[in-house]
């Protein structure tokens, strides 16, 4: 069965020869897979898939391919302070695991943070010509055998809060709703924009969606999440729905975010995104939700990958499968980027019991 057919029949809430998978790494663990698999790895890694050949998807059987446009890419540069083309200014930091030493960006500077700075503002080009290139290419190239999701994730809030300042656009929010709604409105906008190029040129999903949840309650309160991001959410599905019916919508947030997966059902969403299990249950989603949602994730790199045992990533995704993969609706792999300090036996057990798991 092509890689296609296999997310198809998933998001139908079917039952194909195997769980769909996806995986995305740092650029440093793709950097040891790039040894494992005898690859040349060619350019820097960037997790959202910009930039490279999709080398290591292919060679570990991956079922998606993700084409990233928008401010998300701006985590992975080289140097080690920088300023992205949104005026966000950057720097990264080294840590370190069993395995080598990494490197994380953390922002440093935030282009919105004066009141004054935002009359002016304006965001890079959303059509660029050359920010669809490799879109261009991906869809070209792998269209007909894999799944292509288009990525537009930190969709409103969190690029939002990356050019105010987080403590101040949360201040926003309370004490000038009408600042918080101008600065909202210019990563909406501009995703938007990217997103309907994107659908217009193809891609099978679009994969939206912000931070809202930390590990045991909402960032933000339900009711402000309904009254400032709910509206621009449902418009965004809607006008890329307008353009091809068929394309699916995932939403993306870490953390815990039940009070609002009814409301995220109501405005169209097919698939969550990562359903992070130390912060929800994933046998409670899907009896609760599995009739309306499909899942993406759900495999624990909080502590199962980095820190347990490669039979006790084997029973997780035993476990996931016979729970939230019930008859379909699921599409398996790590709820982040697989860490430098995760295990290559790990990774392995994962992998390989992802892809020698018929369905019963």
């Amino acid at each position: 069965m092509k890689p296609k057919e296999r997310v198809q029949m998933a998001l139908n809430h079917e039952k194909p020869d195997r769980c769909p998978m996806h995986v995305s790494f740092t650029p440093e663990f793709a950097q040891r897979l790039n040894k494992e698999l005898n690859l040349d790895g060619g350019k820097l890694h960037n997790p959202h898939g910009g930039g490279n050949t999709y080398e290591i998807e292919r060679a570990l059987n991956e079922d998606m391919l993700l084409t990233s446009i928008g401010w998300a890419n701006s985590y992975y540069q080289a140097p080690r302070e920088y300023v992205d083309e949104w005026g966000v200014g950057w720097r990264s930091t080294d840590y370190d695991t069993p395995f080598g030493r990494g490197r994380y960006t953390e922002m440093v500077g935030h282009p919105l943070a004066d009141d004054g700075a935002v009359d002016g503002y304006r965001t890079p080009d959303p059509l660029a010509p050359d920010l669809y290139k490799e879109a261009e290419w991906v869809l070209k190239t792998f269209k007909d055998d894999y799944w292509i999701v288009g990525v537009t994730v930190c969709t409103i809030f969190e690029t939002a809060w990356a050019l105010r300042g987080y403590e101040r656009l949360l201040s926003d929010m309370v004490l000038d709703p009408d600042m918080a709604e101008r600065i909202l409105e210019i990563p909406y906008q501009y995703h938007l924009t990217a997103a309907k190029q994107l659908t217009r040129m193809g891609v099978d999903m679009i994969w939206l969606g912000d931070d809202v949840g930390a590990q045991n309650a909402m960032l933000i309160s339900p009711a402000m999440w309904r009254r400032l991001f709910k509206p621009r959410m449902a418009n965004f599905i809607h006008e890329i729905k307008t353009i091809n019916p068929q394309l699916k919508v995932a939403y993306h947030s870490d953390g815990l975010i039940y009070p609002i997966i009814p409301d995220l059902i109501e405005i169209g969403l097919d698939v969550l995104n990562p359903i992070q299990p130390a912060s929800m249950d994933p046998v409670r989603l899907k009896r609760e939700y599995g009739e309306h949602l499909c899942f993406w994730g759900s495999i624990d790199e909080q502590h199962t990958l980095p820190f347990s045992t490669p039979a006790n990533v084997r029973s997780e995704v035993l476990t996931r499968l016979e729970t939230l993969g019930k008859n379909g609706g699921l599409i398996l792999g790590p709820t982040h980027h697989v860490q430098l300090d995760t295990p290559m036996e790990n990774f392995w057990a994962m992998i390989d019991t992802i892809t020698q798991t018929p369905y019963a």
